[in-house]
């Protein structure tokens, strides 16, 4: 598979560069058509003996990124084969750091997670459940550098509902309003003007890369679902939306330069791969 992207952004001096990616991945299912969903909706259920080849498309995919961070993962039941996937991405693509974040819970049948996988060792780190009237979504929040001027990720998979959407982001909000160094990546199922969107950036002093990355649906991209929001006191180099189907979604990459003196030479060699 042909790699396209980051090696050829810049490495211009400054501080520390950051290459992100948000991707969901849809449990390593690959959707080319509407109607799949209808047509492969047992996947989500049952095993399929194509699933590790997509979570290996997907390893290739993410291997160039500092920190990424995975929506609609399995922590590991029936349908994946019992593989926990954050732990099989990250070995794959050999990332020393994996966190993972169960959401909801399905018994042996489905172990619904969403993980960040990272080339730097996580100081704290923090899940919350978000409210919504049905559960199972949640926010995994990762602290990396230094804890005395950290760099705070967090990682989010929004409901559908408009008006779960607010709780949330109003509950998001409450975690990191006045952090000075926030990045925020997921899929918010929202798009640039939507009022919840509105909200997240102009209650935390966010910003987002451009108002039209389109990500969903991957055959034919129509919507801006997925995002790498920053603080004001992170620059965006560059960002792009990925040309992978391996996911009804594509991916989002962007790369950032922190402040000086935040996440100072903290990368790890990479063979190693380790869990907090």
């Amino acid at each position: 598979m042909k790699t396209v992207g980051p090696q050829s952004w810049s490495s211009d001096t400054g501080g520390e560069r950051l290459r992100l990616l948000s991707y969901n991945v849809h449990m390593g299912i690959a959707a080319s058509k509407y109607r799949h969903y209808l047509l492969h909706g047992w996947k989500h259920f049952l095993p399929f003996r194509h699933r590790l080849k997509n979570l290996n498309n997907i390893a290739h995919i993410i291997r160039s990124f500092d920190v990424v961070g995975l929506q609609e993962l399995d922590s590991g039941s029936h349908r994946g084969g019992y593989v926990n996937f954050a732990q099989y991405l990250a070995e794959q693509a050999e990332f020393p750091h994996w966190y993972d974040q169960t959401n909801r819970h399905w018994g042996r049948i489905a172990q619904h997670s969403m993980g960040i996988l990272s080339r730097y060792p996580c100081t704290s780190l923090s899940r919350y459940a978000l409210p919504s009237r049905v559960p199972g979504r949640g926010a995994l929040m990762a602290h990396l550098g230094t804890r005395e001027d950290p760099l705070v990720l967090l990682l989010v998979h929004l409901s559908l509902s408009a008006k779960a959407r607010m709780r949330q982001v109003e509950f998001l909000s409450r975690l990191i309003r006045g952090l000075p160094h926030v990045i925020v990546m997921g899929d918010l199922n929202c798009s640039a003007g939507s009022e919840e969107m509105n909200l997240l950036i102009h209650e935390n002093e966010l910003k987002m890369p451009a108002a039209d990355m389109l990500t969903y649906p991957s055959w034919s991209p129509r919507m801006h679902f997925d995002h790498i929001l920053v603080s004001r006191s992170i620059h965006i180099a560059h960002a792009m939306v990925l040309p992978y189907r391996q996911s009804d979604h594509l991916p989002v990459a962007v790369e950032v330069v922190l402040p000086e003196g935040v996440c100072p030479g903290m990368r790890d060699p990479w063979p190693a791969c380790r869990v907090a």
